[in-house]
């Protein structure tokens, strides 16, 4: 449960930014948390209500679009896709955080 709670924060990424990170744009960039089960799906559901308090707290604007739920179907990316900066590491990442810490 402790390694799934500092999955869940935003603090790596911006999730108010629907469909974007950086500048890259598209569904693709959305940002998820797909649970295995209820107990997941509340634990992430609760973080995104902390987070957005957190926000405001901060006078961070925006809501948070994380598109929380039950895993459908997953599949994984291609092999060249996966640990993309451990194996190009002065590769193009375009996330960013908030800057603010979520306070599970």
């Amino acid at each position: 449960k402790q390694w799934y709670q500092r999955r869940v924060r935003g603090e790596n990424h911006n999730p108010t930014t629907k469909d974007r990170q950086g500048n890259d744009s598209g569904p693709m960039y959305r940002s998820a948390i797909y649970c295995v089960d209820e107990d997941q799906l509340e634990l992430a559901k609760k973080s995104a209500d902390i987070y957005q308090k957190n926000l405001q707290d901060r006078g961070v604007t925006g809501e948070v679009t994380t598109e929380i739920k039950i895993e459908p179907v997953f599949y994984y990316a291609e092999d060249y896709h996966q640990q993309y900066l451990y194996k190009n590491p002065g590769g193009y990442c375009s996330m960013r955080g908030t800057g603010v810490k979520c306070t599970l």
